[in-house]
């Protein structure tokens, strides 16, 4: 694009040096707030996108894709379970995977941006530059600079709900899957003191699965209540141990279900109440949300919403190479991937019994 803004645009307008603006992508840290926020209002308002290539963004040449992913590892995962590094896999490292493969297929490399140090707008400047089109989880970037990129490269947006029209959006049917499991609870197994422990960052994720909860619950004609049981301030096995155990020492009537936002937590919770002499599913039952390969090795396996995570990816992957192969294709795509939940012996079923996918219509 001949008219493109470049970095002399962007020093000229917010009345600083080119090397100023370079410093201001390259290493934000060197340059005071102050300036630096100028510096990226002034991009933000002309559409300017650092690139590493010029000439290959132009272009389309680069032949490479990029992943916007925020560090999601859980620094609680250790080898405690044993040797299968699969085991520990987590939902990034699937997508991730079926981005690769999908990519690896139509001859593009992946390029990833798996952090936020430094902020979101170096994840901009590392990734938007330098690839033919991106892919971001929702929440990454701000709303503003997908804005901007997205006026220069095709990218798609990955979970949470659809928040900018006039891009391609993948999510998972959450709402419903979570639904599905808690009636599973209701209906097949009795169950009436349930539990939800979500999240404290209002993921729309976690938001979507506890509306799903909060239908079961009023279909059932139950209490429903307007918050989760508790919240984490991080998705991880510690923090479903520690919620576990104020659960368990909270005055009344112990639970008979604990309904964890996602796998993690749940596993956490399975060990906790092993050391605490609580049996599962026979005092308790336990479940989660996202299907991660270590649902099906813990003791007892857990009960689980799985959703299709490497199929995410290479979809993600697939529409972002017809985007850049098939430039004139106008329309957005908006696709909600069907989930399905696996009942296991952490709720009370056999091992092999899987229900069915969601969608109530």
């Amino acid at each position: 694009m001949s008219d493109a803004p470049t970095v002399y645009d962007v020093a000229e307008r917010s009345g600083v040096s080119i090397a100023t603006v370079s410093r201001v992508y390259r290493s934000p840290d060197s340059v005071r707030p102050a300036t630096r926020e100028k510096v990226l209002a002034a991009a933000r308002a002309l559409g300017y996108v650092p690139s590493g290539s010029a000439r290959g963004l132009a272009s389309r040449t680069t032949g490479i894709i990029g992943l916007c992913f925020p560090d999601m590892a859980d620094p609680d995962a250790d080898s405690e379970t044993g040797d299968d590094e699969e085991a520990g896999t987590l939902y990034s490292d699937q997508i991730i995977r079926g981005m690769e493969r999908a990519a690896r297929r139509h001859g593009y490399a992946l390029l990833i941006a798996a952090s936020l140090v430094g902020g979101p707008e170096s994840l901009v400047a590392k990734v938007a530059g330098r690839v033919d089109g991106f892919a971001v989880l929702a929440r990454t970037v701000p709303t503003e600079d997908l804005e901007v990129i997205s006026r220069r490269v095709p990218v798609v947006m990955l979970a949470g709900p659809r928040e900018i029209d006039h891009m391609d959006h993948i999510e998972v049917a959450n709402r419903d899957g979570e639904y599905q499991l808690t009636r599973h609870l209701l209906a097949d197994h009795g169950l009436r003191r349930l539990v939800f422990v979500g999240s404290a960052d209002e993921s729309p994720d976690v938001g979507a699965r506890f509306e799903g909860y909060r239908d079961a619950l009023r279909e059932a004609g139950l209490p429903v209540p307007e918050a989760p049981d508790l919240r984490a301030p991080l998705m991880t096995r510690a923090e479903g141990s520690r919620a576990t155990r104020a659960l368990l020492d909270r005055p009344g009537p112990r639970p008979e279900a604990l309904v964890f936002a996602n796998d993690q937590m749940a596993v956490g919770a399975l060990h906790t109440l092993e050391e605490a002499g609580v049996r599962v599913p026979e005092d308790i039952a336990v479940t989660g949300f996202d299907g991660i390969p270590l649902s099906r090795v813990v003791r007892p396996p857990l009960t689980t919403v799985r959703q299709p995570m490497r199929r995410m990816g290479e979809e993600a992957a697939e529409l972002l190479i017809q985007r850049v192969t098939e430039p004139e294709r106008t329309a957005p795509v908006s696709r909600v991937l069907p989930v399905e939940v696996t009942r296991r012996r952490s709720c009370g079923c056999g091992e092999a019994g899987a229900g069915s996918g969601t969608g109530r219509g």
